[in-house]
């Protein structure tokens, strides 16, 4: 059986294989509604499927975005990824993922592989871009978009939320509580990383212990950002004789591995020790008790994040200032803070 062409399509609906190219690939050019309706019904009823391996060859543009993100395991990248892809899906594209695992290497192995594959735009979700990284994006020709932290080493467009102010919500909220003081649980190094969120939220917990006229010394601690690891630190602080009465973690999963710990010690959560985290995983919900986090709209930061990618106007038209576009953050109050 004869290959359907395009040419087909074309004298089906009686009109050129430019028009039939209009209507495929959503433009550049508009198509009147009439014919648009006469071209799909040729297409449905000749079963045409495009070349799509051609289509990238002609345009040098494939209908796929990158994604890099840390660990996709973890929930929080886990449910930023689904909310790009359904973004993406939108828009008629579709989304490569690659697990970086926070190390540079990988990372750059995954800028290389998928900018080498003419994706339409890449969406790097970073924990500290490496100058390696930073000098392979700068080479290509490509739409990059930082999404969930920024960078003084790369002049693209960034997506965020509020990560000092969500932090300095649940501090304040704790310390409202009449707790003596909130310890927080950071990242597993204390050197402050611009853009990073996790030095920002560690910032938004100094900022709020230092308006209460509270000290912040000794009271930071370093713990990964997985619950596996950060329950191990849990188990070796709360089991101490300074053990804090209260605890703001930089992640939800940390808070998780917290709670676990708590648990494991006969620790009562919130009686004898609050916990808060940021981030508002579905699991949040779910934990006993239900943690009390700081939430950001991950929808429309991932639709923000495919919409700077795939539309030259938005990325034209923006200036210097507006490179950077910051969502709001939100407190989200359940029990483990002390609330009922």
């Amino acid at each position: 059986m004869a290959k359907v062409t395009r040419d087909d399509v074309a004298r089906l609906a009686g009109t050129s294989t430019a028009v039939v190219s209009y209507v495929i690939n959503n433009g550049p050019r508009p198509v009147a509604p009439a014919t648009r309706e006469r071209v799909l019904a040729a297409i449905k009823q000749l079963g045409y499927r495009p070349d799509r391996v051609a289509q990238a060859m002609a345009s040098r543009r494939t209908d796929l975005i990158g994604l890099v993100v840390p660990d996709a395991r973890q929930p929080f990248f886990g449910e930023m990824s689904h909310a790009v892809e359904q973004a993406a899906a939108e828009r008629g594209k579709m989304v490569l993922v690659g697990n970086s695992d926070y190390l540079h290497e990988r990372e750059v192995h995954y800028l290389r592989a998928f900018l080498g594959m003419r994706v339409s735009g890449l969406i790097l979700v970073s924990q500290g871009l490496s100058d390696t990284a930073a000098a392979e994006i700068e080479a290509w020709d490509a739409r990059i978009v930082l999404l969930h932290e920024r960078t003084e080493a790369l002049n693209e467009f960034a997506v965020v939320t509020d990560d000092v102010g969500g932090a300095q919500l649940a501090t304040r909220h704790l310390l409202e509580h009449g707790y003596e003081y909130v310890a927080c649980v950071g990242g597993t190094e204390f050197t402050p990383t611009v853009g990073d969120p996790v030095t920002d939220h560690v910032e938004g917990w100094r900022r709020a212990m230092q308006e209460a006229g509270l000290e912040t010394e000794g009271r930071l601690f370093k713990a990964p950002y997985n619950r596996y690891d950060a329950y191990k630190v849990g188990l070796e602080l709360l089991a101490g004789p300074d053990r804090p009465p209260a605890l703001f973690c930089a992640t939800d999963d940390q808070a998780i591995g917290i709670l676990r710990a708590a648990r494991e010690l006969r620790i009562d959560v919130p009686g004898e020790l609050a916990v808060a985290g940021f981030d508002d995983v579905k699991e949040a919900g779910l934990t006993d008790p239900p943690l009390t986090t700081v939430a950001s709209d991950r929808q429309a930061m991932a639709r923000a994040a495919v919409d700077l990618v795939l539309d030259d106007g938005l990325r034209v038209s923006g200036s210097q200032r507006d490179r950077l576009r910051q969502f709001p953050s939100r407190l989200v109050v359940r029990r483990s803070c002390g609330c009922a």
